[in-house]
């Protein structure tokens, strides 16, 4: 197992390792996710020819320049790049070029394409999971951990190259070269509208004066985690938060009453969420939240038969579609186009209808250009009929 680097003196010698290598860079990150509210990386791995690997712990490193130089100019290989860029972005790492291996695996329409299961199909051997949902934010990190994620750049490298062979072979270069580039220049997710109904059990929650509760505990909650960098649900359940609403405790005596505020996050900052509750109450009715969520985009698809039959009969055919294309060229349909954008376009078709037209509503709405090609033809048929 390489050593861990946590200096800056370690970090140049590493540095001039990997630029002594040779070819792409297989990069991986462990994060915290369900610990901590920030999406950072808190350990960074790294593999190249001729270099070996290396593990980089970025928290006591001011300065990641020398790594930054290294990575800037050569491609990366990751599996399922859209989890790791963000928070190597966060450090203002960007790679110039991508490989990513999950994404090739579903492209060359491998049944399963996790990690470890495609590198024991290509590859033949079997890489441990134990660590994975592990505290990374944790430190000393323990030996054991260090060397799981090691292992999971270990082979990455060879896995690339048997998937970019098996590209070639199934005539699909042209296409995960441009999907690498899509995932590479995506950015960040649009953020969610009213986040807060996301919350789990929401459900159970009737009328617009309870879901302000909600939404006032859940954005208290929210604040306090983002100050304190611990996950939402450490700091205060969903449970608890639906318990509130529903309840609309007004003391200490009344809110510890409820079983989801009695665990040391709920006791310790009660006052809090008291007072959370005691705003939402001050709210007037028409500043309160609709009690049907906000509709972006088409309606849920259980639901057009009654309400539009015609733009059920289209997305059917669409679908139709869709199914046959991703079969005949072996891919996921999911991966021959967003279904998001075939619920789009089904709903609400161009008012003229033709192949043009579904190719420039396609494109707007981020489809490839190798997408477009294969089913614009197709797609414009189907909505014709």
């Amino acid at each position: 197992m390489p050593p861990l680097i946590q200096t800056s003196v370690e970090l140049a010698e590493a540095a001039a390792r990997l630029a002594a290598g040779s070819g792409p860079i297989a990069v991986d990150t462990e994060r915290a996710s369900g610990f901590r509210y920030s999406g950072r990386a808190y350990l960074i791995q790294l593999r190249r020819a001729g270099a070996g690997s290396v593990l980089v712990d970025p928290i006591p490193i001011e300065d990641l320049d020398p790594l930054r130089r290294v990575l800037s100019g050569s491609e990366w290989i990751l599996h399922a790049a859209s989890q790791d860029l963000p928070c190597l972005e966060e450090l203002d790492l960007h790679p110039s070029k991508l490989f990513d291996t999950e994404l090739a695996a579903r492209l060359c329409d491998f049944e399963k394409v996790g990690l470890a299961s495609i590198t024991e199909q290509l590859l033949g051997f079997r890489l441990e999971k134990q660590h994975s949902a592990a505290d990374w934010s944790s430190r000393p990190l323990p030996h054991d951990w260090l060397a799981y994620a090691a292992l999971d750049v270990e082979l990455l490298i060879e896995l690339r190259d048997e998937l970019d062979a098996e590209l070639a072979r199934q005539g699909k270069t042209a296409w995960a070269e441009a999907e690498f580039e899509h995932v590479r220049t995506a950015g960040p997710p649009k953020p969610r509208k009213e986040p807060w109904r996301r919350t789990s059990g929401i459900h159970k929650v009737r009328g617009a004066r309870a879901l302000g509760r909600v939404r006032a505990v859940w954005e208290a909650r929210d604040d306090l985690a983002r100050k304190l960098d611990r996950a939402p649900g450490k700091v205060l359940p969903d449970a608890a938060i639906v318990e509130a609403a529903t309840a609309d405790p007004t003391d200490f005596a009344e809110l510890m009453g409820l079983p989801g505020f009695r665990r040391r996050g709920g006791r310790t900052n009660a006052r809090l969420w008291l007072a959370a509750l005691a705003e939402a109450r001050t709210v007037p009715g028409e500043d309160l939240p609709s009690t049907t969520p906000p509709q972006d985009g088409p309606p849920a698809t259980h639901r057009w038969a009654d309400r539009d039959p015609v733009a059920a009969e289209r997305l059917a055919a669409a679908r139709e579609v869709v199914v046959e294309v991703a079969g005949k060229h072996r891919l996921p349909a999911e991966n021959l186009i967003a279904p998001a954008l075939v619920r789009g376009l089904a709903w609400e078709p161009p008012k003229r209808v033709t192949e043009s037209h579904v190719r420039t509503v396609l494109a707007e709405g981020g489809a490839r250009e190798w997408q477009i090609e294969l089913l614009a033809a197709g797609l414009a048929g189907a909505l014709q009929d």
